[in-house]
Parts: structure tokens; sequence; C-alpha cells
């Protein structure tokens, strides 16, 4: 018999990393709550053409395709085209409603999307949702990079105004102060104003060649983005346009009056920038002062996908070396895809396992949230077995999360099933302490042992 596995670029999460992951989730569950976003759940699979298309060609190459049922049970010349479509898919990339109808979720973005289509009469617009679902990518499995993986978006459908966008900068540093993460820095672009860029170079055409160019500057340097320019067809006057405008420095409005001069001749350069100046001012307005984290107009962020139009903003920790923990921004006419034109939103994803990953790596997960019990009662059997259950329903009906173990056995192999589940105390309910209505509460971290009541308990352990 084969030892058993799990699909590659898969993982199993064990109790302890589940309840962190839990905390994580929970924590932004409540601050979307807070800003009376609502929650969303759509299906694991959707239909094939409302995937296919949308992510570029790269993106549908990694679509996680369904196989029809039923191919044993087709007859006649219905199987024979099943068969034939299906020898084709063996050959190269190919798709067939004989063959595949439907796909597994690639993001959170399409199916909400297609929801609010299809939901559009019965949505009150502006409609605020927020969604933590898994999603699945044909991708080659390698560290950080995983073929299921969970997304947690947050997006506003319905509005333009730029007060959105500040409230999910609001978002973002409150998810982020609560959550413990130093050294957070939340990047701030402009689509509009990577458009102008392409404008003064003269090749408005070559703007998303330009974005893609400069999207990977953090990792191949100013060097090596020239390179890519270069063979993306910018010329030389061009290239020293777009050095120009990302060697502005300065504060935040530094920046921005600068770019005002560099961006004269476009007005969509221009446009960007009053959209950044603005979504910074509302955010001024609503931002909690009590903590810092950086917000820098970054005029090199890009992000990649192509149906961001407006702001865009990604999020790093610098006390770790980590990709983006987060992203997102406006995009003018994601639900147009499925017919319903000019429907604005803008949005912001986190990155789960990265903020994991951070969490982990800086220690800053709470010590007690690995530990599903605060207290686990001793079996002595018998009639004290009776005591403990009498026992454990009061500390249960007192809100304190607690277990008996359930078998009379050896008092060491107890003691050794308490430690090992990290435990912090534990209750002996003995003859002594049954015939005196008290309990023996051990604390497992400093070894002290003391006899007192059960409220006495309660409060201590609570």
């Amino acid at each position: 018999m084969s030892k058993p596995s799990i699909p590659q670029g898969t993982r199993d999460f064990a109790p302890a990393v589940v309840r962190r992951r839990q905390y994580i989730l929970d924590t932004l569950r409540s601050i979307f709550e807070q800003y009376s976003f609502q929650p969303l759940e759509t299906p694991a699979m959707e239909n094939l053409t409302t995937l296919t298309g949308k992510y570029g060609e790269e993106g549908d190459r990694l679509i996680f395709k369904i196989l029809n049922n039923g191919l044993h049970e087709k007859k006649g010349a219905d199987r024979d085209k099943m068969v034939a479509d299906w020898d084709k898919m063996l050959e190269k990339p190919f798709t067939s409603p004989n063959v595949t109808e439907r796909a597994l979720r690639y993001d959170l973005t399409i199916p909400f999307a297609r929801f609010v289509v299809m939901n559009q009469n019965d949505l009150a617009f502006p409609f605020r949702r927020y969604q933590m679902q898994p999603v699945w990518r044909a991708d080659r499995p390698q560290k950080g990079r995983y073929r299921e993986f969970w997304q947690c978006d947050a997006d506003v459908v319905g509005s333009t105004s730029l007060i959105n966008e500040a409230e999910l900068l609001c978002i973002y540093r409150s998810a982020f102060h609560k959550l413990g993460l130093p050294q957070i820095e939340i990047k701030i672009n402009s689509r509009k104003l990577l458009a102008g860029i392409a404008e003064l170079c003269g090749t408005p055409e070559l703007m998303m060649d330009i974005t893609i160019a400069l999207d990977k500057l953090d990792k191949i340097g100013w060097d090596g983005v020239v390179k890519e320019l270069q063979q993306r067809g910018i010329s030389e006057e061009g290239i020293s346009q777009i050095q120009k405008v990302i060697s502005v420095t300065g504060d935040n409005e530094a920046k921005l009056s600068a770019l005002e001069t560099i961006m004269a001749p476009s007005q969509s350069g221009l446009q960007g920038i009053e959209e950044l100046r603005k979504t910074l001012a509302y955010h001024a307005e609503l931002q909690d002062t009590s903590w810092n984290s950086a917000l820098t107009v970054d005029i090199s962020l890009a992000r990649g996908l192509n149906y961001y139009t407006g702001v865009i903003v990604e999020v790093v920790c610098k006390a770790v070396k980590m990709g983006s923990i987060g992203g997102g921004g406006r995009y003018d006419d994601l639900t147009g895809l499925f017919g319903l034109k000019g429907l604005s939103g803008v949005g912001v994803s986190f990155g789960i396992d990265r903020i994991y990953d951070v969490i982990e790596e800086l220690n800053l997960f709470p010590q007690n949230i690995s530990v599903g019990s605060s207290v686990m009662i001793v079996n002595f059997g018998g009639a004290n077995e009776e005591y403990a259950l009498h026992v454990l329903k009061q500390l249960r009906d007192a809100g304190v999360t607690a277990e008996i173990y359930p078998d009379a056995a050896k008092f060491d192999k107890q003691m050794k099933y308490a430690n090992k589940r990290g435990i912090s105390y534990v209750i002996l309910p003995g003859d002594e302490e049954r015939e005196k209505n008290m309990l023996s509460l051990k604390n497992f971290t400093t070894g002290e042992q003391q006899m007192i009541t059960l409220q006495e308990v309660i409060e201590k352990i609570k």
C-alpha cells in the first residue's frame, strides 16, 4: 500500500496553524464589519466562460479546468465527439464544452463582478463587500507559491468617490496595526499617472509595456528596467522622460508638485495627480493618528493587472524580506465584462499566507491562540469522575474553555497529554477535593499548585 499524500501545491493545516490563520481572518473580519462591509461567498467553481479571457493569456493558462462527468455514459456520435475533443486536449491547450464547462475559482474579483451583475436589481449601491475564500491556480509550486491558497478582498462598487480609496487605506492601516506588524509602508500611485508617462514618451499605446517594466523596478533595478523598455520598443528619449519622472523625491506633496510641472502636457497625468492629492486629503481626515505607518506616493508602483484604471496601492512590511502583503486599486468597468457598463469600483486584497509568514517570522502571534483549552481536568475515575464532569459543566457555563481526559488513565499519561497540548492549567479533582468541594489547580507554566474553590478557579483562569 502506497503512503498517503496530498496534491502538490496544497497543504494541510494542523490545529495550531488553523488557530493562527483564524486569528488573522477574525481580525480582518472585525475591521471590515466596523467599516460596514458585508460578507460574501461565491462557489468554488465557476462556468469556464466566466473566467476565461479575464486574466490575460498567462492567467488563462493557469485556470484549473474541471472535466465533465459521464464520458463513460456517452454513446454513438456524442461519445465519438467527446473522445476526439479529449484527444485534442492532450495534444495542446484546448477547451471544448464537450470536455470541460467549469473551472475552479482563479481569484475573488471576477466571481464578485459576476455576482454583482447577476444581482444588480437586489443590491443597494454602493455595494461594500468583503470575501475570504480559497482560490486555485495551476501554477508550478515553489516556496511561497501554492496551487491552493486563500485570498481576502474588500471592494466598493457603484461609487466613483475617492472617499472609498481613503477608507480602504484606513482599513489597511487599522488591520496591520491591530495585527502588530511593524514598519508597514503603504505605497500609492495612479494608473492615470502611468498613462501620462506613456503620453510623455510619445507612445500612449505602449502604456501596458511601460507598466509591466516599471513593476519590476524593485526586483531588477533601473538598469534592468531600461533593458526591458528598450526591448519593448521605447525610445531613448522616452526612457529619459520615464527616468525623470521616477527620480522625483521628497515628501508626498513635494513629489506631486514636481510631477505637476513634468506632467503639464498630459491631461491624464494631471488628473492622476489630482486624484492622488484628494485621496491623501480624505485619508488625513479619516486616519487614526495614534499610530504611524508610512503612506508614500511611489511613482514606480504599477500593479500588473490591466483592469486597474485609477488609484493603485500596495503594502509591504519592511521589517522582513518579503514581497507585497496587500494591494489593489480602482477599476472603472470590471462589470462591463459581463454586460453591466459604467459601474466603477475600487478594492484591496490581503495576502493571507504572506501575512502569516511575516507574523510567524517576527514571533507576533499571541501565545494563547494555539491552545484550544485553557484547562484540563484529570480523570481519576469512579466517584471522582462524576465530580469532574460536574466541574467541567460549571466551567463551560462560566465561559471557560475546558476539557476532561476521557479515560481514567495513568496520571503520568494524562499529564503528558496536557503538556503536549500546551494547556496552561490542570485541575486535580481527587478524593480530598471532592469531599471538601474544592479543586486543586496546577499552573503548568510555573508548577504552582493550590487547593481553591471552583469560583476562585474560574476567576484565576479567566
